[in-house]
């Protein structure tokens, strides 16, 4: 018998990346408790080479491009993710986004238009397209806040991030108490910055971080039973 929490179970992925990023932990961590995985990125070749990694390891896993910020693209996404898997998800791990600093003062509204896109946008697209499946499955959203959307954190130079990610936060609690009735449930890690090879190259190896192992072991708790029935909850991070 298998006694993986996640074994057989389906799990999206968005914002899969490239080796050495946090999607790369998360979605190990995912398949070696059991989860198929439907790995999603912008790039296909990012997601192909992640679904083939996983494979590697002996877990079922597909690759798909998307760009989020795009409605059709979204629903066709979803309608090809409901026919591969049976018409539920289990989970769906939202990681898809991007960071970029902002003065309130100095930057053009391109720069938030992107950081509400990236973040903000791509996260309610997807909640919004994939949520008959995970209402099939009673199931779970993870979503990803940052440390700096938190009370009394530093915003300074980052207004559009910040105001994007606390916009998840938002988000995820409307999906929480919408769907409760629905036995789906809504949670949000936020994490410090997570080392990973970029992060370090840009902010030293000194710097403080969450390790990319401690967040991919928590996306995975919240995926499963165990975690049930929190939801609504925002998880702080380093």
């Amino acid at each position: 018998m298998d006694h993986r929490p996640l074994s057989g179970r389906s799990v999206l992925v968005t914002g899969i990346g490239r080796e050495g990023q946090v999607g790369e932990a998360v979605a190990a961590a995912l398949a070696d408790a059991g989860a198929v995985i439907a790995a999603v990125d912008l790039l296909s070749d990012a997601s192909e080479a992640r679904a083939a990694a996983l494979r590697a390891r002996g877990a079922r896993a597909d690759a798909f491009a998307c760009d989020l910020t795009n409605e059709g693209a979204v629903q066709t996404l979803a309608e090809t993710i409901a026919s591969s898997y049976d018409n539920r998800l289990d989970a769906l791990v939202h990681l898809a986004g991007g960071f970029g600093m902002s003065s309130v003062a100095d930057s053009a509204p391109a720069v938030w238009q992107k950081q509400l896109a990236l973040n903000l946008t791509t996260a309610a697209l997807t909640a919004r397209a994939f949520l008959p499946l995970v209402r099939a499955a009673h199931g779970a959203f993870v979503f990803f806040g940052s440390a700096s959307a938190l009370p009394g954190a530093s915003v300074a130079n980052m207004a559009a991030y910040v105001t994007a990610k606390s916009g998840v936060l938002t988000l995820m609690r409307a999906i929480a108490e919408e769907e409760r009735a629905n036995g789906v449930r809504a949670n949000a890690l936020a994490p410090i910055s997570i080392r990973t090879a970029a992060n370090e190259k840009t902010m030293g190896s000194d710097a403080r971080y969450v390790e990319r192992e401690d967040v991919a072991r928590m996306v995975a708790w919240l995926c499963s039973d165990a975690s049930k029935p929190m939801t609504g909850q925002v998880i702080a991070l380093g």
